[in-house]
């Protein structure tokens, strides 16, 4: 039944329990009968995307020998593997783990920056049990140091790739058309950790989620919030209701064709995560399409680099202004491609809607402007980009606001069917943290 997407998780042979569970569970279901997914090609983006080196095992490391190297002002620490370590001075009397430089209780560093030598040299360096390193500093206090702990912390390219990995879950499954979206049930997250755990997980690399079961009535986007922290309230509300409104102001309160879209680049820091409960169905049109705007991003920046540097580099204008929740009249300047200082692609900024007629580039920038972004929605609209479903009562999609780029074609209301979403935010911020908190709780990691 979920053959194709579940082929391609374990191609790329994931650690991850989450997405497993799903996979054994049934988990990723083809919601599209129609979709015809292509394993060797997945298993090529898998294989692109997913290659991380896995976190180096902590529990009960034994430490060969260490020493310093006073004149490079490091501690090297070789393993009883015959690997080796190095740990600057610096860092190593920033981070003493004793009482005194430590509040425990918060796991916090107490020791004040303006009380720290940077240029620190080392007295004695002690092995002083397999597993434990004391140091003894020019001033006589004294820092120890645990195995485990520092070779969590080593400062190798590989290491530190892992350790980003684990703590942030920056890899991507990247996706067009042949997409079957993970689909779990909404009582279930609600109720059980592993549950949880497995939906948060797809949600952060696939991109989008489907509950299912969600009683049919307002409320349910709030309660599924709750499961992970609290709503982020914007100008709209804590939660709000796609539906035909008189004298709209906005055009998802239209039953017009929404074309491809992140919400709120009008913000400087728009919603990372968004929740659309389905509590009413339009008879006829009102389907949702989503395509990947990390994976078309990426392609744009291997068919078209000068496209994809005029779009992550020229920051443009976005705009909102009414009343809801409040009145407001909002104002941002914002690349359409973020990227971090990797040239990663982090953020797609987007809304044809909300995009200000006020552009703010020099005059001899603004055709090449339109001339990148035309490429960019030309492919993202492309049929083999873009996945199509359509809500029914009781369906909740959770998607990543930040990745994914939505739309919605044009509905016909009636009088006894109205269509009607309730929507929420959340920011990645919360999701993360709720994610990690469940992993330790399910598998039972520091």
């Amino acid at each position: 039944m979920w053959n194709g997407l579940v082929r391609c998780f374990s191609a790329a042979r994931l650690s991850r329990d989450g997405v497993r569970a799903l996979q054994k569970a049934g988990g990723f279901v083809k919601h599209r009968p129609e979709a015809r997914p292509c394993p060797a090609q997945w298993e090529r983006r898998q294989q692109q995307t997913l290659a991380a080196a896995p976190l180096p095992q902590t529990t009960g490391l034994s430490i060969r020998q260490v020493h310093a190297l006073e004149e490079e002002r490091l501690v090297q620490v070789e393993w009883e593997d015959g690997s080796h370590s190095l740990y600057p001075l610096v860092w190593l009397r920033d981070n003493c783990q004793c009482p005194l430089c430590m509040l425990h209780s918060a796991k916090a560093r107490s020791l004040l920056l303006s009380q720290l030598d940077i240029n620190t040299g080392v007295d004695q360096v002690l092995l002083t049990e397999p597993t434990k390193v004391s140091i003894v500093w020019p001033d006589q206090h004294t820092s120890e140091y645990e195995a485990d702990w520092l070779k969590k912390r080593c400062f190798s390219p590989e290491a530190r790739r892992a350790q980003r990995e684990e703590l942030f879950l920056n890899k991507r499954v990247y996706w067009g058309s042949e997409l079957q979206i993970p689909t779990v049930s909404f009582e279930e997250v609600l109720h059980d950790d592993k549950a949880a755990l497995d939906w948060l997980t797809a949600l952060r690399e696939v991109g989008i989620v489907y509950l299912k079961g969600a009683p049919v009535k307002q409320g349910q986007v709030a309660r599924l919030s709750q499961r992970i922290g609290y709503l982020r309230l914007t100008f709209y509300g804590h939660t709000w209701q796609v539906q035909d409104k008189v004298g709209a102001n906005n055009v998802a309160y239209t039953s017009g064709k929404l074309s491809l879209h992140t919400d709120y680049p009008a913000l400087h820091h728009p919603p990372g995560v968004q929740f659309l409960h389905c509590l009413s169905q339009a008879h006829q049109g009102g389907e949702s399409e989503v395509v990947d705007g990390f994976h078309m991003a990426n392609r744009l920046h291997r068919e078209n680099p000068e496209a994809f540097h005029t779009l992550s580099s020229l920051r443009v204008d976005f705009t909102d202004t009414g009343a809801d929740y409040c009145d407001f009249a909002v104002q941002s300047k914002n690349c359409i491609i973020d990227v971090d200082c990797d040239g990663q692609v982090v953020r797609i900024n987007y809304n044809n809607a909300t995009r200000d007629s006020i552009l703010d580039l020099p005059l001899e920038q603004v055709q090449p402007f339109y001339s990148s972004l035309k490429a960019y929605v030309d492919l993202m609209c492309q049929p083999e980009n873009v996945v199509t479903y359509k809500m029914e009562p009781g369906d909740l999609v959770t998607f990543d606001n930040w990745r994914l780029l939505h739309g919605r074609k044009s509905y016909v209301s009636h009088r006894d069917n109205v269509r009607h979403l309730e929507g929420a935010y959340l920011d990645w911020d919360e999701v993360m943290s709720r994610l990690r908190i469940l992993r330790k709780a399910v598998r039972g990691e520091a």
